[in-house]
């Protein structure tokens, strides 16, 4: 088949089965190497717990298999964590070829943009929110009540609160996509701050503990994600049209 010629359905289907067998490879390879330390990894995951237990207190495993499956959970998560600049790759790949060269030139900077979000998000959820939602939780148990969290629900929860924040933080990619696509302009987004600023304290106030002060870690990231995705946009839509002559007159 030459260059030209457009690709049939089975060939799509092919490279799409490549790219979910290599990623799924990936991932495998990932967890192999980090299964011997899955207890470490889920002792440094109930560090911010820990820290903040009363003395005496630890988790308890109510589950007799809890021991053992909830490290290996955790180890699978984190595999694909570190997978995820490589799955973003494969996608790229998969949808490379239907894309304009004005479009590949800005879908390799929001692939990398996207990784880095993601951990930032997931790095700040660790290291300032689960402290400050632990503190909070652990003060306000009645007097008398012994706080022993089961080691299955505490994992439950903060992958939830991992995933909560590494989604949320790619708040500038969603808006970059929604410009690039013509779905809002930059203008119309900046028309929308004041809903916008509403939106994410809600957001913030569903997403986290019942305290002013998470909510208002989340939220503030959030609306300045959101500002900065706009400057982005402006940005991509003043340079999209000159790219799209300059590739006309090549």
């Amino acid at each position: 088949m030459s260059d030209n010629e457009p690709a049939s359905l089975l060939d799509h289907l092919v490279a799409l089965r490549s790219t979910v067998l290599h990623s799924v490879a990936v991932i495998v390879g990932f967890f192999l190497c980090l299964v011997y330390f899955a207890r470490d990894l889920y002792n440094w995951l109930s560090a911010p717990l820990m820290a903040v237990l009363p003395e005496g207190s630890s988790m308890i495993a109510t589950d007799v298999a809890a021991p053992f499956f909830a490290p290996f959970k955790l180890t699978f998560v984190v595999a694909f964590f570190l997978a995820i600049p490589f799955l973003l790759h494969q996608i790229w790949r998969f949808i490379a070829p239907g894309l304009y060269q004005h479009e590949r030139r800005l879908v390799v900077p929001l692939l990398v943009s996207s990784s880095i979000l993601f951990y930032a998000g997931i790095a700040f959820a660790y290291f300032v929110l689960l402290p400050i939602a632990f503190a909070f939780f652990t003060s306000m148990a009645p007097a008398g009540i012994t706080i022993a969290t089961d080691i299955s629900s505490y994992l439950d929860f903060v992958l939830k609160i991992f995933f909560a924040f590494g989604f949320a933080f790619e708040i500038p990619i969603a808006v970059v996509l929604l410009c690039w696509s013509g779905v809002v302009t930059p203008d119309q987004l900046r028309a929308k701050r004041p809903y916008v600023i509403v939106g994410v304290f809600v957001i913030g106030m569903l997403l986290t503990p019942p305290d002013v002060i998470s909510q208002t870690l989340l939220a503030i990231p959030m609306w300045l994600l959101f500002e900065l995705g706009v400057l982005l946009s402006s940005w991509y839509i003043k340079n999209k049209t000159s790219n799209i002559k300059t590739e006309q007159q090549e």
